[in-house]
């Protein structure tokens, strides 16, 4: 049977491009009161190394920032030792192994932990990150924490969170 040369080559391509897996995230500033302006998008994606994540993000104090997969889909704020925390909801990093070890986006700590986040000197952010550690369905439903400080993968996460989006 003969087929038509365009057939074929979506017949081809198929495969490469059916089951990717394509998501985004809104994020939003949060603080105690809950969520605030909108900062922009992270596109997720499943790419062959992992997971990739794409910021498009304005209005972030330059520098690097703590970035993290968190295991609640929620922004919200939350109560600790009596103390109303900003984005508290959105629990803790996402650790399936229950690892309960902070140890960076190569270690085998948290799955959560994510490469820096890097923001310009004008406050955005466009650089893609990739977690080799996750897949899709890790991250489906889960929550991205933007911290207020660089993360030194050790015993300091960064700081505060004051960035957050449910990836749907």
């Amino acid at each position: 049977m003969r087929y038509p040369r365009y057939t074929l080559f979506v017949l081809l391509l198929w495969p490469l491009t059916s089951g990717a897996y394509e998501a985004t995230a809104e994020i939003h500033a949060i603080d105690e009161k809950g969520t605030g302006a909108l900062l922009g998008h992270i596109a997720v994606r499943q790419v062959p190394e992992g997971i990739q994540l794409s910021p498009d993000l304005h209005g972030l104090a330059p520098g690097q920032h703590g970035f993290h997969l968190h295991e609640n889909a929620s922004c919200e704020p939350s109560e600790k030792d009596g103390k109303v925390q900003a984005g508290l909801a959105a629990g803790s990093h996402y650790d399936p192994d229950k690892t309960g070890k902070h140890l960076g986006p190569e270690g085998q700590g948290h799955k959560g932990d994510l490469p820096m986040l890097m923001v310009s000197p004008e406050g955005n952010a466009t650089t893609a990150v990739t977690s080799t550690r996750l897949r899709a369905d890790d991250i489906k439903g889960r929550s991205l924490v933007i911290h207020a400080a660089p993360d030194n993968y050790g015993d300091q996460p960064g700081g505060g969170r004051i960035a957050c989006g449910i990836i749907r």
